[in-house]
């Protein structure tokens, strides 16, 4: 396995790329998987959220890329979506020399990193994402949101997430519809695929439950896990990303990556 780390902004060295690649296989062609680790948009946690993530996904196929991009209220809105768009248009116009088929690159994230991942999925028709490419080039063959902040117009939305996306503390009603996904599903999303927890005390499964709405309302098909008791974070639901926070894991949390490969593989 080769590891290169793209700094994919001349001058930025807040956004970048740890890309994790495999040998090449003759007559096999990876997947690709954008990596999306969560932190509220004020932190990326990619100790437990973004290479632990990429290497659960390599046996399955994949060549993997963990996105760092702005947070600490740097920037606002749509700045991530545009650096994340940056990061799929990069992977697909590297195709073939990072060994990858083009027309299989999906992406996953987690919490703050799930909102980021659902808006490349919903949201790459933005103004402001076309100016870096074509839809073809953004948009994510799947998306995976594990955990995720979703929804700003729910009874309980993770406003501290929001806010620093927006960066402020008081976000205008336009500026929270405009963040809140499920509001924008069309037939053309991504297709989708999320893990939640049914007890999660940080993002309320509520998040989960009216994007699945969304996409039913939309006419578009999705699959959706839901286990009964692990707090928010639990990433692999495994000891790799539990701390030793015996309830960070779960053998049955710990099978997602297999079934979220195993939902892949339908495209």
């Amino acid at each position: 396995m080769k590891f290169e780390r793209l700094f994919m902004i001349p001058g930025c060295e807040d956004v970048w790329l740890d890309c994790y690649l495999n040998d090449p296989i003759p007559g096999f062609t990876r997947k690709a998987i954008l990596v999306i680790p969560g932190g509220g948009y004020g932190a990326v946690c990619s100790d437990r959220e973004g290479e632990p993530i990429a290497m659960g996904f390599i046996p399955y196929g994949y060549n993997a890329f963990v996105l760092h991009y702005t947070v600490g209220r740097k920037k606002k809105f749509p700045a991530q979506l545009c650096e994340a768009a940056l990061a799929m248009k990069t992977i697909r116009e590297r195709a073939a020399q990072w060994d990858v088929d083009p027309a299989k690159v999906f992406a996953v994230g987690f919490s703050a990193g799930g909102h980021l991942c659902g808006s490349l999925g919903i949201l790459y028709d933005h103004p402001e994402v076309q100016k870096i490419g074509p839809a073809e080039l953004i948009r994510p063959t799947g998306i995976m949101l594990i955990y995720a902040v979703v929804s700003s117009q729910i009874a309980k939305p993770e406003q501290g997430t929001f806010r620093n996306l927006l960066c402020t503390d008081t976000p205008s009603a336009d500026e929270m519809y405009e963040v809140s996904l499920d509001k924008h599903v069309t037939a053309e999303s991504a297709p989708l695929f999320m893990m939640h927890t049914s007890n999660d005390q940080c993002v309320d499964i509520a998040n989960a439950l009216v994007l699945g709405q969304a996409y039913h309302d939309a006419g578009q098909q999705f699959e959706l896990h839901v286990y009964p008791d692990a707090p928010h974070g639990c990433g692999l639901g495994s000891p790799i990303t539990s701390y030793g926070q015996k309830c960070w894991e779960d053998k049955s949390i710990a099978r997602w990556v297999a079934e979220a490969a195993e939902w892949a593989e339908r495209f």
